[in-house]
């Protein structure tokens, strides 16, 4: 398929940048500096910012997919979704947060007295991205939220994927950007939450 991936130079888009060049798929990889994009095949790095939706909107045009992998704290999300609108891509995949997923019935992580004050700023800011995207009547999107600990990790294949509900396992909630990557390629490949939010975690 033919991708764009807007924030292919952080720690979550390289890996998901990695994950689709293995699996045979051409990229557009976008970053503020081109530069930092990670040389693969199958990607062709490009300068943006997601602060100029005439400009990304250019960049996006033509493809089938656009994957979202931005802090929310650093962008615009209606200036995100204007751009891939105007582009007319059919697909947009946001990289979520877990600070929206819920611990208990109407209790978002965020909101518990444990969430870390230093992520709070971003957790809320991906909230009111998620509360855009579900407002959205005619956007095919799909927001998939790690689960509270995602760092940088192995690549196992072996994963549990929710809904709304934060994931928890026997070592605590918890996956790696690797297994991340791979839970959202599978999902452009074989689209199973249209206009929904979902979770991974082991």
């Amino acid at each position: 398929m033919n991708i764009a991936l807007i924030g292919a130079s952080g720690q979550v888009g390289s890996r998901i940048l990695k994950e689709l060049s293995d699996r045979g798929h051409i990229v557009t990889a976008i970053a503020r500096d081109p530069g930092r994009i990670a040389t693969l095949p199958g990607v062709t790095a490009k300068a943006g910012d997601a602060f100029d939706p005439a400009g990304l909107a250019a960049l996006l045009k033509g493809h089938d997919v656009v994957v979202s992998s931005v802090h929310f704290t650093a962008s615009d999300p209606r200036r995100l979704i204007e751009a891939v609108k105007a582009a007319g891509v059919p697909r947009y995949i946001v990289v979520g947060g877990a600070g929206s997923l819920e611990v208990a019935p109407g209790v978002a992580l965020v909101s518990t007295p444990e969430f870390p004050e230093a992520y709070k700023a971003e957790a809320t800011a991906g909230g009111r991205f998620l509360e855009l995207l579900r407002a959205d009547k005619n956007l095919d999107w799909t927001f998939l939220s790690p689960s509270a600990l995602f760092e940088p990790g192995e690549r196992t294949g072996r994963f549990r994927l929710g809904g709304d509900r934060l994931l928890v396992g026997p070592n605590g909630s918890r996956i790696s950007f690797e297994d991340y990557a791979v839970a959202l390629v599978d999902e452009i490949e074989r689209p199973a939450h249209r206009r929904q939010r979902f979770t991974v975690g082991y």
